[in-house]
């Protein structure tokens, strides 16, 4: 399987990719859609994305305030408040979020070494736009089109490449802009729906409507970068709509859209969206201080196997591998070996939900971690900081 960046311009043909002898392709090297005798699975790597073992190479922390001063990212009455997602059972009148949501997002128009284009979501009335970082990877100019299809210049504020988050900044306004939620309470099998600008089409931005397929989905692009934590969504997600927006039932953002799978023969009808606390958090410091803090646990590992979580009698973990020298991790006496199987009393089922549990702490904090060792759990206090420079 591999992802495709849904973020580029179509092409009337792409050259059909070489006999294969790797899982992974760019999204430039996927042919037009083809029979094929055996049908092979594969996803195409989305450019700049979590980096190969989240939690050792940084975790995206919450910095600062997450209200906007100059208008908010929600109405002050519900300041620091994160609504609980509403279901399938709630349902959703997709009419009347596509008409309430649609003006908040936007196309991007990017000049690069290649032009391409990607969307985004406004999420400040002074016009913030959250997107992905590799939508705007490179980019020298930025033109936001507006879903009235005004066209408008955009300034990158910032990038990180680590948790694909980018911020772009357009003048004027007061602007619409979208209601952010969270991911943290999500449930397979809710209704979802995912808002972008496909394929650079003009006439403003698209609605699909599918569902959340899955949570804390762990996949790994032709690069070697590992997306951590994404949440799997079987709502179409077609080239340009990278950025986009992942709604819930009542239409606030649960996630920045951010690839799709693909096969010899074509899209398979499920794509990843980054959480939306993660997103967030990024975006919120990448305006506050023009970079993203990260914090460094230093362990690198898997998820706990079915059998190996069965003799633990664990409903799942995250398997520690390797611990890396002189780091918070090897300081609180975790090994090779080790199974985390909570964060401050919270379960924790695998690595994607280690990475989003760690998310929540800043340099110095402490948290404290279940670990299974020799089939017996220990409290281990780990103090997390800020991850070393090219670590």
């Amino acid at each position: 399987m591999e992802f495709v960046e849904p973020d580029d311009e179509p092409k009337p043909y792409r050259q059909p990719p070489l006999p294969d002898d790797r899982l992974w392709r760019h999204p430039s090297e996927i042919g037009p859609k083809r029979p094929s005798a055996r049908r092979q699975l594969w996803v195409v790597g989305v450019a700049s994305a979590v980096a190969a073992s989240l939690l050792s190479t940084g975790l995206a922390v919450v910095a600062g305030s997450l209200l906007d001063a100059g208008g908010g990212s929600r109405p002050a009455d519900t300041a620091g408040v994160l609504p609980t997602p509403m279901f399938v059972g709630a349902g959703a009148d997709v009419v009347s979020i596509a008409d309430r949501v649609r003006p908040t997002i936007v196309q991007l128009k990017v000049e690069r070494s290649r032009s391409g284009s990607g969307s985004g979501v406004i999420f400040r009335s002074d016009g913030h736009i959250l997107t992905n970082a590799h939508v705007v990877e490179g980019a020298h100019e930025v033109t936001v089109v507006l879903a009235t299809g005004r066209q408008v210049p955009g300034r990158v504020i910032g990038s990180d490449a680590d948790s694909d988050t980018a911020v772009v900044k357009i003048e004027g306004g007061p602007f619409p802009f979208a209601d952010l939620g969270s991911a943290t309470n999500l449930k397979v099998g809710q209704e979802a729906i995912a808002m972008g600008s496909p394929l650079g089409l003009s006439g403003g931005p698209s609605v699909t409507v599918g569902v959340v397929s899955a949570l804390h989905r762990g996949v790994t692009t032709r690069t070697g970068r590992t997306l951590v934590d994404m949440v799997q969504t079987d709502a179409p997600i077609a080239p340009g709509s990278s950025g986009g927006a992942l709604l819930d039932a009542g239409g606030r953002v649960i996630g920045i859209t951010t690839a799709m799978a693909m096969t010899d023969a074509g899209a398979e009808g499920f794509g990843f969206a980054n959480p939306i606390d993660a997103a967030r958090s990024a975006a919120e410091q990448l305006i506050t201080t023009g970079r993203v803090v990260t914090v460094w646990l230093g362990v690198e590992g898997d998820d706990l196997d079915g059998p190996t979580a069965q003799s633990l009698n664990v409903d799942g973990g995250a398997m520690i591998q390797r611990v890396k020298a002189d780091s918070p991790a090897e300081r609180a006496g975790l090994a090779a070996r080790d199974v985390i199987v909570g964060v401050n009393g919270k379960p924790v089922t695998s690595m994607g939900m280690l990475a989003m549990s760690v998310r929540a702490h800043r340099p110095g904090e402490v948290c404290t971690l279940d670990v299974v060792r020799d089939n017996q759990h220990h409290g281990m206090k780990v103090t997390v900081a800020e991850r070393p420079a090219g670590s």
